[in-house]
């Protein structure tokens, strides 16, 4: 039954996603050109409705059964509206993010997906959050449902990067026996690809906020269920199935606050823009950024399968490695190379 419930889920975004291009136009739901963009003519963006009801087939046919489902497609609706007007109307930045937080707080208070603690790595015992379980919780969903959204800058980028994170999720999942998380993960996978047969590059279509937000949404969900309440080590799963939004984001965050901007300006820094600036082709950028993400998702592999001093050594040289790379292609700025500076220092010595 999963099967064809996938296979009718992919159909049915591939025959969807033309309509809505049809309708994106038609409602003035467009992208157009500006200095911080890479296109050059003006895009309908409104594909991410064509995944979101694609998915949604596909879960009325399936009907997966849990306790927090509904909470969780509740606030999904939620967010698909909020990404809908604002690829409408452009939204104000605190308007969508007061949205975000409610959708949060439905998943969290209705739904009661939480992190409440994780237990120590290093012995018996666990790590209560109290008080800070809710807030903590919610941060991570607007963060990552947020981070989606960055990455959105390149054709297929962003349903490309989401696609290898839901993989990597779906198939942690396996591992796990959690069957809530493989069959929704997967049917908005599928979802995913069939949309990014027309969000590639040369794009015909974009999915605007509406799908970045969505997937953002979803997949912070999803990685909470799949992982709460786990040893602190496992506990960076997740962060690593994500490692290219979230370090993307990161980085924004830490360059904006190096050259004193908000947190929340715009710029042309991001990692595909670095890559772009670096001489990479568009199709070339986002191949590599794929590649990126398909190794952390391979990373996440193996350290939830590594011991404690194991996953300690992996996760110091993938920091090194991401701050190297970051460092070479300017994502903290040209003149910001502390470590390339110290290596070659020391390689001059």
């Amino acid at each position: 039954m999963i099967y064809l419930t996938l296979i009718l889920c992919f159909i049915c975004s591939v025959l969807l996603t033309p309509l809505v291009k049809k309708l994106a136009f038609k409602v003035g739901a467009t992208d157009k050109p500006n200095n911080r963009k890479v296109h050059e003519k003006v895009m309908p963006r409104l594909g991410g409705l064509a995944i979101y009801l694609s998915f949604l087939i596909g879960i009325l046919i399936f009907q997966p059964s849990q306790d927090h489902h509904w909470p969780i497609m509740v606030g999904g609706l939620i967010i698909i509206v909020l990404g809908m007007l604002d690829d409408i109307f452009d939204l104000p930045a605190k308007l969508k993010f007061v949205v975000q937080i409610a959708a949060a707080l439905v998943v969290v208070l209705w739904g009661g997906v939480q992190v409440d603690f994780i237990n120590s790595p290093f012995g018996e015992g666990e790590i209560n959050f109290g008080y800070f379980t809710i807030p903590i919780t919610i941060l991570w969903i607007v963060g990552v449902t947020n981070a989606i959204n960055l990455i959105d800058g390149l054709d297929g980028l962003a349903a490309g990067v989401s696609s290898i994170a839901l993989f990597t999720i779906a198939g942690m999942a396996v591992f796990m026996g959690n069957t809530y998380v493989i069959a929704v993960a997967s049917l908005l996978l599928v979802a995913t690809l069939g949309f990014l047969i027309f969000n590639f590059h040369p794009a015909k279509i974009f999915m605007g906020d509406t799908g970045a937000l969505f997937l953002g949404y979803m997949i912070a969900v999803l990685a909470l269920l799949g992982f709460k309440n786990v040893t602190m080590i496992s506990f960076i799963i997740p962060v690593l199935i994500l490692g290219v939004p979230l370090s993307d984001t990161f980085f924004a965050i830490f360059r904006r606050i190096l050259n004193k901007q908000p947190i929340s300006a715009p710029d042309k820094s991001h990692l595909h823009h670095c890559l772009l600036n670096a001489g990479f082709t568009h199709r070339q950028t986002v191949l590599l950024i794929y590649a990126i993400a398909a190794s952390f998702g391979l990373v996440a592999i193996i350290f939830s399968q590594a011991k404690i001093w194991g996953a300690l050594l992996l996760i110091g040289v993938v920091l090194l490695l991401l701050e190297l790379f970051a460092e070479i292609i300017g994502l903290l700025g040209k003149d910001y190379q502390p470590l390339l500076k110290r290596l070659k220092g020391k390689g001059n010595t």
